[in-house]
């Protein structure tokens, strides 16, 4: 196991059980975030890092009866507070179980910045959704917000900074065709580029 997924692990392990406790009043965000993403009745979309499982209700319901929601995270606390719902994987964003070209659509809340090698995570991504499948980055604050909530300066090289994000999801097979950061969100949306 990397180091830096045992970093994640702990790190989330040790805060999961209160973890939405912290964060109360982020579900309208999460629901907005994923009406925004454009996902349609039928579809096929993966949580990545799905925490919780704060986002698979309103997934859920944007695919419908007839779509297909899994939940992948890499700290088992996580998952086992996120029970209530199902299809849950405990697999790294970096090597998922799955098949080429499965999915529709990924979602990844807070996802971006916990990961180890961004071009080739986000590669793996990529490699799991179909042609013009969609990527949404969400963080229901933004950048800003985010670094002040923390006590840091807000600096050019956090890697959610457009110009970072842009060629890092171009390198890993996406497309940056929407970009939002504003102190009540972040959201950036992508689409699958053919192979």
């Amino acid at each position: 196991m990397s180091e830096d997924r045992t970093r994640v692990q702990e790190f989330f392990g040790s805060r999961a059980a209160a973890w939405d406790t912290r964060f109360p009043d982020d579900g309208p965000a999460y629901e907005a975030a994923i009406e925004q993403s454009g996902l349609r009745p039928g579809d096929r979309v993966l949580d990545a890092g799905c925490g919780t499982g704060r986002a698979l209700p309103a997934l859920r319901e944007a695919v419908g009866p007839s779509g297909v929601v899994v939940g992948v995270d890499v700290t088992p606390e996580m998952l086992a507070a996120a029970v209530r719902a199902a299809g849950l994987v405990l697999a790294d964003v970096g090597r998922l179980p799955l098949r080429s070209g499965s999915l529709d659509a990924v979602f990844g809340a807070g996802l971006v910045s916990h990961l180890a090698r961004p071009v080739e995570d986000l590669a793996e991504l990529a490699r799991v959704v179909r042609p013009g499948g969609l990527l949404a980055l969400f963080h229901p604050v933004g950048r800003a917000a985010l670094a002040a909530r923390h006590g840091r300066p807000l600096t050019p090289d956090d890697l959610r900074a457009e110009p970072r994000l842009r060629p890092v999801l171009s390198a890993a097979g996406w497309h940056l065709t929407s970009y939002t950061d504003e102190d009540d969100r972040f959201l950036a949306l992508a689409v699958r580029r053919d192979a």
